[in-house]
């Protein structure tokens, strides 16, 4: 497996492994993570879970409305009690009183384990002492608000609930799964048997994270907020106008494998031509990221180049051979700053 933290022990790294390959049993991991990071623009140092739940239980009961299913096991009591909620039976305050007593079981101490040891940078330590139930923040935590990269943490965190939760919901066989690309529109969606489209998140807000944020070509920077200047743009690695060649050989070039993200002007520089072959070992190291993650991007790329590393590096190796022999330049960015994949 390659590791994501290889190179690269910043907390916004580690925050994001949290994210992208984390356990997903259910999705109290999002809204947990929501709430953190909502605490850490408050510049919150400690919470009880009695004040936590409350908005917590608010990111549960937001997506409970749009998808019922929020876990892989039949029945959970606490979801069991927000659904009361939503259906009116019980009040804000009883919900609130359970989400305080079952929301948190599991979740506070599973939430910085990645695999199977606790990060490195703690982002809060439970304090249960003396009857005490809350959270205490650490300064990794509130420094995550300085970085660059926290305007995209929400979008990221929102968009990873979003695949788990359809794929659940759709019910799907993931040996059939395929996430399709809506260029138009710059939108993940599935479809089901019956033909039916789901969108499900923002393409850019689903591949940010596995490239840590950073223009996949130049390592600069880069933004999903639509506000923000450095607003990235979706590029196709092996250029869209070779598809038909592409195709010959049964690759999808709108496939999720060759999809990254570039800041707009290192996209404009790069426009049809084909990146140096050493590009392609990050895009290879990527692709590998979103296998590791364990959700329908990571099906859907397995089912489009191979079921194992060695065959989906031979079949990256065939695309970059056929985009050569469609195209008379290869290329590298203006700018290029030291990657960490």
């Amino acid at each position: 497996m390659i590791d994501f933290r290889i190179n690269d022990p910043s907390i916004e790294s580690q925050w994001r492994a949290i994210i992208l390959f984390g356990r997903n049993s259910a999705t109290y991991k999002f809204a947990f993570a929501k709430s953190l990071l909502e605490l850490a623009s408050n510049e919150t140092t400690r919470i009880t879970l009695k004040d936590l739940a409350i908005p917590f239980s608010r990111e549960i009961i937001n997506h409970l409305k749009q998808n019922d299913k929020q876990g892989s096991s039949s029945s959970s009591t606490f979801l069991n009690h927000c659904r009361s909620y939503l259906n009116g039976n019980i009040t804000e305050n009883d919900m609130i009183s359970h989400t305080e007593k079952l929301g948190f079981v599991n979740v506070i101490d599973a939430f910085q384990n990645v695999n199977g040891d606790i990060i490195p940078n703690p982002f809060y330590k439970k304090n249960f002492k003396g009857g005490n139930k809350e959270i205490v923040i650490t300064d990794d935590l509130l420094r995550l608000k300085e970085n660059f990269q926290f305007q995209n943490f929400n979008q990221e965190v929102e968009a990873r609930w979003n695949l788990v939760e359809t794929a659940w919901n759709m019910k799907l066989n993931p040996k059939l799964l395929e996430v399709k690309y809506d260029e138009s529109n710059s939108m993940f969606f599935l479809e089901s048997n019956q033909m039916r489209r789901t969108d499900i998140t923002s393409v850019r807000d689903a591949l940010n994270g596995y490239q840590k944020g950073k223009c996949f070509f130049s390592f600069q920077d880069i933004s999903i907020n639509s506000t923000n200047n450095n607003l990235c743009e979706v590029d196709h690695f092996f250029p869209h106008m070779n598809k038909l060649a592409h195709a010959e050989v049964g690759a999808n070039i709108n496939g999720v494998w060759n999809l990254v993200l570039a800041n707009g002007n290192i996209n404009n520089e790069k426009r049809a031509k084909i990146p140096e072959k050493r590009f392609l070992q990050r895009l290879h190291n990527r692709n590998e990221f979103y296998i590791n993650s364990k959700h329908p991007l990571s099906e859907t790329i397995q089912n489009q180049t191979g079921s194992t590393p060695e065959k989906r590096i031979k079949f990256l190796e065939q695309q970059y051979s056929i985009a050569l022999n469609n195209s008379i330049h290869k290329w590298k960015p203006s700018i290029e700053l030291i990657g960490s994949f």
